[in-house]
């Protein structure tokens, strides 16, 4: 098992790497990238800021979650923070098992759980110069778009 929550470009062929095995038939994974567009606005880049020690800590969580829920899964998962551009990778997860389905599954669950869970919050920044942060999933529905709280 691995995870990983830092401002380092994710490397998509090692991460896929670390759950591939002779035992390992099917091999899972799920690729997050910054899309150029959200709500009808374009976008031009994104920041990603996290609660660092907790967003590594409820990470590592999940991917434990997902692997004791399929015994025998490899998974590995790392997300970006900071300043990332169109096109970037931020958020990559693979999921090694003798079986796609588990495989399938783990990814599901690690990238789900992670949206829901993991204190990491993005500000998108839009061709017309006006930046915005985004609410997460796990917030309330009432809750405003707001900025990270300060800390580590």
């Amino acid at each position: 098992m691995h995870s990983h929550v830092g401002p380092e470009p994710i490397d998509v062929a090692r991460i896929t790497e670390m759950v591939m095995r002779a035992g390992n038939g099917g091999i899972a994974t799920f690729i997050g990238t910054v899309r150029d567009f959200a709500d009808g606005s374009a976008v031009v880049g994104m920041e990603y800021s996290a609660y660092l020690q907790m967003a590594r800590k409820e990470l590592a969580a999940i991917v434990a979650e997902a692997a004791a829920a399929a015994p025998e899964t490899d998974i590995a998962a790392v997300h970006r923070i900071g300043e990332l551009t169109v096109g970037d990778v931020s958020i990559a997860i693979a999921a090694g098992h003798a079986h796609r389905g588990p495989a399938f599954d783990a990814c599901r669950y690690v990238i789900e759980e992670a949206k829901r869970r993991v204190p990491i919050w993005k500000r998108e920044h839009y061709a017309s110069g006006r930046s915005e942060w985004v609410v997460p999933p796990h917030a309330p529905t009432d809750a405003p778009a707001a900025a990270p709280p300060r800390g580590d």
